[in-house]
């Protein structure tokens, strides 16, 4: 059983900063890419920045400048941070990985994609 495991989010004032985490743990043979996603209330799930095992970065034009992700591959954690908050950052961001998974002899078995439960940002003053 593999999972994503977010943790960093919390309430902060406009202007602050915050640096979210998601470690993956279980039977893992490949991370491929890497991704954060948010979910304002009301509205869809949208794609906030990617990484990819080599490093190659894609972050949304919304947030450019300010979020930045970077991975650790020896430790199966993709961070966010961000910065210059702003009010319409508020939402629950979720952690997303390709991945392909490992046999009990460690061998790779299936592709799959996954998902953290989310992590709460409330930027407010």
């Amino acid at each position: 059983q593999v999972q994503l495991v977010e943790s960093g989010g919390g309430l902060v004032q406009p202007g602050g900063s915050l640096r979210l985490s998601c470690a993956a743990s279980g039977s893992i043979f490949r991370i491929n890419t890497m991704g954060w996603y948010r979910q304002a209330p009301g509205k869809q799930r949208e794609l906030v920045a990617t990484i990819t095992s080599g490093g190659s970065t894609n972050v949304v034009g919304s947030v450019k400048g300010r979020f930045t992700i970077s991975r650790d591959n020896g430790k199966n954690t993709v961070y966010l941070q961000m910065t210059s908050l702003k009010l319409e950052d508020t939402a629950v961001y979720y952690c997303n990985a390709d991945l392909q998974t490992a046999t009990i002899s460690g061998l790779p078995f299936r592709r799959d994609n996954i998902w953290g439960q989310g992590t709460q940002v409330t930027v407010s003053s």
